[in-house]
């Protein structure tokens, strides 16, 4: 067995515009070249010129001091805009700004920490269906993408029956199983409206899950406040408090969907990668177990625990450097640049392979092997080298959100089960549009 976690193969050989291509549909993480992890940039042309850039100088240059020159690239939008709008994910500048004044205060800590009950009650609900599953062999991948839509469902719309989770679910997996492959089209920067045919081909699911979306949204405009507050009733009260601007119901809408397609799988695949990463290494599992049975004793865990559970979140800050859901980030340049001392064009694409970052040669200890304790001081840790959440004003603004759900459900997981690889059914790191474990993450899960 080796001795490190599972990785990706990264690219040996310059890859041409086709083999790209393949690779970029099949699975993005291959068109890292291996010098990636070894130096601070790298540059190419595929059709349009393109740069990897891994130094964090350079990263906090274009995610902080000049934001507005490196937006989010043609492709990212071109893949998502169908399916989210120009919900703040996708919005720039101005448009941007409004939108994350708004909706700001809907991840106050006091509101995610309202809401951790919830993240409570769906950890409790996968731990009896493991148990009723024991002591076959489980796959925790689908599992976690159960419970956190749970949790992101009954956040959002405090589980009532005006809105169909599970279509909303079904519709958004689909277009992002097809359509979120890139296109030749976007690889030789080819004009926006020409056709991208596997977008086209499920445009009528997507719109049947915004109508859905639409007629809940109406309907709880005509329902009376009630004492506890969910997102959407956040989001409705929010008012950028500049402009005084308050989003319509296309507004709500697809920064909800937005939020309930970030919201549960990323943090579903972190939860994943995690559980891997403890079956992988028990020594890191026992040591995790032994405080959460000091801190939570057969308890499921509560938002009142999660700053008591230090090394459950340093298992889940290791899983999101080791297996970033966005393992790769990119953006377009407008203006003229440098980066690295390389000339950066108006046009150019500029990606920030944040897989490769994580396993940068220079910037990482051993960065391929798993170690939690890696962040037991995070001062340590230069600030660019891990963007597990992205950085700067545009750094994921649910990010405590999920950092809380990920440690309030691994706790209680390992409180329960004490969790086993098998053999031959390692999980293998793929990225379409996030890094998910191909063939699932199949563990035997044994209660302690």
């Amino acid at each position: 067995m080796d001795h490190h976690p599972v990785r990706a193969k990264l690219a040996t050989q310059p890859l041409g515009l086709w083999a790209s291509l393949r690779a970029a549909r099949q699975n993005l993480l291959e068109i890292l070249p291996l010098i990636a992890v070894k130096q601070p940039m790298v540059s190419g042309k595929t059709g349009l010129r393109w740069h990897m850039v891994m130094d964090p100088d350079a990263i906090r240059h274009m995610l902080l001091e000049r934001l507005d020159d490196y937006p989010k690239s043609k492709a990212t939008k071109n893949l998502l805009k169908p399916a989210v709008g120009n919900s703040m994910f996708i919005a720039e500048g101005a448009d941007w700004r409004w939108q994350r004044r708004a909706a700001a205060p809907v991840f106050s800590h006091r509101n995610v920490q309202a809401l951790a009950p919830i993240m409570t009650e769906a950890a409790q609900a996968c731990c009896e269906r493991i148990k009723s599953k024991s002591p076959a062999a489980v796959n925790l991948m689908d599992e976690m993408v159960r419970t956190t839509f749970d949790v992101i469902a009954d956040v959002t719309f405090s589980g009532e029956g005006a809105f169909d989770a599970d279509a909303v679910h079904t519709a958004i997996d689909a277009y992002i199983a097809e359509a979120g492959k890139i296109s030749v089209l976007d690889m030789i920067g080819a004009p926006d409206w020409i056709p991208r045919p596997g977008r086209l081909f499920f445009g009528s699911a997507v719109n049947d899950m915004k109508s859905v979306a639409d007629q809940a949204i109406e309907a709880r405009r005509k329902r009376p406040l009630r004492e506890v507050s969910d997102l959407l009733d956040l989001l409705m009260a929010g008012e950028d408090p500049e402009t005084q601007r308050s989003m319509n119901t296309a507004e709500l809408r697809d920064n909800l969907l937005t939020f309930i397609v970030a919201g549960h799988e990323t943090t579903a695949l972190s939860l994943s990668w995690a559980l891997y990463l403890c079956a992988f290494d028990p020594t890191v599992q026992e040591k995790a177990r032994a405080e959460v049975q000091k801190v939570c004793g057969d308890q499921a865990a509560t938002a009142a625990d999660v700053e008591n559970l230090p090394y459950v979140r340093m298992i889940i800050d290791e899983a999101l450097r080791l297996y970033p859901p966005a393992g790769i980030v990119s953006r377009t340049a407008l203006t003229h640049d440098t980066l690295c001392g390389r000339e950066v064009r108006p046009g150019d694409t500029v990606m920030i392979p944040i897989y490769a970052l994580h396993r940068s040669e220079a910037l990482w200890d051993k960065p391929n092997a798993f170690d939690p304790e890696r962040f037991s001081d995070r001062k340590a840790i230069d600030r660019y080298a891990y963007l597990p959440f992205g950085d700067g004003p545009r750094i994921c603004i649910g990010a405590s959100f999920a950092i809380q759900e990920a440690v309030i459900i691994l706790a209680t997981l390992l409180g329960r089960f004490r969790f086993t690889p098998i053999e031959g059914r390692d999980p293998e790191p793929v990225m379409i549009l996030t890094t998910r474990p191909e063939g699932g993450v199949w563990l035997n899960a044994d209660l302690v």
